[in-house]
């Protein structure tokens, strides 16, 4: 598993699908896919807004990263970097967000490398 995490409009996409050989054809988008998608993707982008549907769904997500790893172990990752900048009011957005860095740490965790984006250049954060 790979797991390539940033802020929000920094390349990450243009930057999984060109180190990984990803096509949109071997992709899932968080946005939309289905539950079932995340386990047969050869990549998943914005996985955020997955986990997003998921809570908004009334999901239990407390083994999502450990479901994933099982199931999908080539799968790489593409999530926003949520945890940085003002904590919202809304206590929807906060769990969202806690969830959010939470489930990320884990997957971290399983990952065999994690890549981190900023402008469009991603530097290995951890590997092996």
């Amino acid at each position: 598993m790979i797991l390539i995490t940033g802020g929000a409009f920094q390349g990450k996409k243009a930057y999984a699908a060109e180190t990984f050989s990803l096509d949109e054809s071997m992709t899932a988008d968080g946005e939309n896919c289905s539950w079932e998608d995340i386990y047969k993707a050869r990549g998943i982008f914005h996985f955020h807004e997955y986990i997003r549907h998921s809570l908004e769904e009334g999901r239990e997500l407390k083994t999502l990263a450990e479901d994933l790893f099982r199931k999908n172990p080539e799968a790489v990752i593409v999530v926003n970097e949520l945890g940085s900048g003002v904590v919202p009011i809304d206590a929807f957005d906060r769990d969202y967000r806690e969830t959010v860095g939470r489930i990320c740490c884990e997957l971290a965790k399983y990952a065999d490398e994690v890549h981190r984006v900023v402008c469009g250049i991603g530097t290995v954060i951890k590997h092996g």
